[in-house]
């Protein structure tokens, strides 16, 4: 099983002062163990501009990405024609979340996205499970 970790989630484990650290932070050491962690190439770009803009340090950010994930998934014409399903659908849903939702259903490897984001609870139909941190 694959799991895909939400741009909060990472965030909330690189940052020590994010609301969602304890939980992010418990979750990734949990699932590192068992599962292959991924992310999608929306969320490496969310968290590198967190990182340029002083939010992070970039090196903190490329060591996770380097040690702690097994890869990072493309958006591809496939993926972004099932983000515009979902968008469509759930209206309140934010493009980068809908792509990120999207590379996760796409990759038939993927059975779980953790997030932090309540919203992406909400979103009904997947074929992949959603777990709320924090």
């Amino acid at each position: 099983m694959a799991v895909v970790l939400d741009s909060g989630v990472v965030v909330g484990f690189l940052d020590r002062e994010d609301a969602l650290h304890d939980a992010a932070d418990a979750a990734v050491r949990e699932l590192v163990h068992e599962q292959r962690l991924l992310a999608s190439a929306v969320t490496y770009a969310e968290v590198l501009t967190g990182a340029r803009l002083g939010h992070h340090d970039e090196q903190d950010v490329a060591g996770f990405f380097a040690g702690l994930l097994s890869g990072v998934l493309p958006v591809d014409v496939v993926v972004a024609d099932k983000a515009a399903d979902l968008r469509s659908r759930f209206k309140s849903l934010r493009m980068p979340d809908a792509l990120i939702l999207a590379t996760a259903e796409t990759d038939p490897d993927i059975e779980l996205i953790v997030t932090g984001d309540r919203q992406l609870t909400k979103v009904s139909g997947l074929k992949c499970g959603v777990r709320l941190v924090g």
